[in-house]
């Protein structure tokens, strides 16, 4: 079972810390500090993925050198300001890396093993893309 506890700092800023007592800060924008909790909800998807990009690559030997994504997401206008729609943009680089073989990644992260993307799943429309750079540009 997964578990997680956030304790209240100051004001509203706040500590996340993991099952395995690793913490992240958050708060609002207002106070200077921290990721904002609805933006933790794409870097959740992002790390999530992006292990399994990691791992699916690696089982191709496919020589990773960079790997970066990009969340971007649109909300509700109105409160709770749910996220409807989210694109994924991978940006990977590496030696012996294809397109067939990081488009094959990718979609085995998002529709198989990443759990963040299966809990988003029919809440928020999850889109993909990707480009592959040149190892020696970042």
């Amino acid at each position: 079972m997964a578990h997680a506890t956030v304790r209240r700092v100051t004001g509203k800023q706040f500590i996340g810390i993991d099952s395995t007592n690793h913490s992240v800060v958050l708060s609002t924008p207002g106070e200077g500090i921290g990721v904002k909790p609805n933006e933790m909800l794409l870097v959740a998807l992002s790390s999530c993925t992006a292990v399994d990009v990691v791992e699916i690559l690696e089982k191709k030997k496919v020589d990773l050198q960079f790997l970066e994504i990009k969340a971007d997401a649109e909300q509700d206008q109105d409160p709770p300001w749910a996220f409807r729609k989210i694109h994924l943009l991978y940006r990977l680089s590496g030696a012996g890396l294809t397109p067939k073989a990081a488009t094959q990644a990718i979609e085995l992260s998002v529709t198989k093993y990443c759990s963040v993307a299966a809990t988003l799943r029919g809440i928020a429309e999850i889109t993909t893309s990707f480009e592959i750079i040149p190892s020696t540009s970042k």
